[in-house]
């Protein structure tokens, strides 16, 4: 299994960069995760719009989702169009995003596969245990299996042991840490810390933890010192770019 991350900014995209994205590769299949803002220019740079076999968004939040849009349009505007891509969300967590064009302009350019969280789900040669975490929209965190690779995302939660099962024994935790240590008070059911991400690892015993979601301006070198403080095992910061074969 091998993970590219295409983005790692929450909220916004930081000059240069791009909010949460993730391609992950098994096989010869490519699935998106979470195509946030800015991600596609960056998946461009490695793929072809075609090449995307299917894509999973953990959430509605166009930090997560909006670059669907101009993935479908890369697929949709041309003399050639590929197969209908598969799209996996949450019931109705789309809608805005899908709505962005005049009506039946991308309507053959992707096939909508809506789950429940708590559903367990065949994407390609993936195996995807889904689970609703907490936060301020339904949010679907996913644990990837593949071979004997175990990748979980939590998408962006508040702290959940929830969270801690998914991530049991896995090879990477990737995992939202929008603050350094304090969660702001009205944030803390939605939102996590590198400090939190840290603890949830060291309880799963996850392998290795990579941090994401940051927020444009974040220290990364005290982010990762907070999580190093609750957990032991590698930690990373999700930068555009990064690859890690989980192998």
């Amino acid at each position: 299994m091998l993970l590219t991350i295409l983005g790692g900014c929450g909220a916004w995209p930081a000059a240069g960069q791009a909010c949460s994205g993730y391609l992950v590769e098994h096989d010869g299949f490519r699935l998106l995760v979470d195509p946030g803002y800015a991600t596609v220019p960056r998946l461009l740079e490695r793929i072809t719009a075609d090449q995307v076999d299917a894509v999973f968004i953990s959430h509605g939040h166009p930090d997560h989702c909006a670059d669907l849009n101009p993935l479908l349009r890369a697929r949709a505007l041309r003399d050639d169009p590929p197969a209908p891509l598969p799209v996996y969300s949450l019931p109705s967590a789309l809608d805005a995003v899908l709505a962005l064009d005049r009506p039946g302009m991308l309507t053959d350019a992707y096939v909508l596969h809506e789950f429940n969280a708590g559903d367990q789900i065949a994407i390609g040669p993936f195996r995807a245990q889904t689970r609703l975490l907490p936060h301020s929209v339904p949010n679907a965190g996913i644990r990837l299996t593949a071979g004997e690779r175990v990748l979980t995302y939590t998408g962006d939660t508040g702290p959940s042991p929830d969270v801690v099962d998914l991530a049991r024994d896995a090879d990477l935790l990737l995992a939202e840490a929008t603050f350094v240590d304090q969660v702001p008070q009205g944030s803390r059911r939605h939102l996590s810390s590198a400090r939190q991400a840290g603890r949830q690892a060291k309880e799963a015993d996850t392998r290795r933890l990579l941090l994401t979601h940051l927020q444009p301006g974040t220290d990364a070198t005290a982010a990762r010192a907070a999580a190093g403080a609750e957990y032991d095992g590698e930690i990373g910061i999700a930068t555009s770019g990064l690859t890690i074969d989980l192998s």
